[in-house]
């Protein structure tokens, strides 16, 4: 069994769907051993207790530095036998510090139809930009932003009467369908 460690810096809701569809398999091929955030506001930490997830609090401000921040999450990752990396919400760049310790192994959810609206506001440049369709991508993190190479797409037309809060709840429909999904199936040849 892939042992999964996912990455949050607010709400959770990834994070919660990921964990409560893979207690549903049938088939167990993956288990989400722990949490990490990088906020201590950060809703998923109350998703994490609910779930009877271990979750770490690692603050990058308690850092002299980027590599002591990451340094002190490999640590974590190892010391609880991380096999897969899975980022749902998590706000911050990948350094090529905790990008080689997992290389091919760190996976991210982004809420737009990539190579289209990277970056942090995926919904919202979608919905300024009057696109016609978005969609969500799951993607390997590499060193650019939300530019590794694509595992899954899935587009969303965006109807003409949508506000932005109702294509954020429709994007989050699809990413917590396809997320645990996606992972189940990447675990299968793992």
């Amino acid at each position: 069994m892939v042992r999964v460690a996912v990455f949050a810096s607010g709400n959770g809701g990834n994070f919660q769907s990921i964990v409560e569809t893979s207690r549903n398999y049938e088939e167990k091929l993956y288990s989400v051993e722990l949490l990490i955030v990088d906020k201590e506001s950060a809703y998923a930490i109350e998703r994490a207790k609910k779930l009877g997830v271990p979750c770490y609090v690692v603050l990058p401000k308690t850092f002299p530095s980027k590599k002591e921040y990451e340094e002190k999450i490999i640590e974590i990752l190892k010391e609880n036998n991380i096999d897969l990396i899975a980022l749902a919400g998590y706000m911050r760049i990948i350094s090529p510090v905790l990008l080689n310790e997992y290389r091919d192994k760190i996976i991210n959810i982004h809420p737009a139809y990539l190579p289209n609206f990277p970056g942090k506001d995926g919904i919202g440049d979608a919905f300024r930009a009057g696109a016609k369709e978005t969609g969500v991508t799951i993607h390997y993190v590499d060193e650019g932003v939300d530019s590794g190479k694509i595992i899954y797409q899935e587009k969303l037309v965006i109807e003409k009467d949508w506000d932005l809060e109702k294509l954020e709840e429709e994007i989050h429909k699809i990413e917590h369908r396809i997320y645990p999904e996606t992972l189940k199936n990447l675990c299968k040849n793992f």
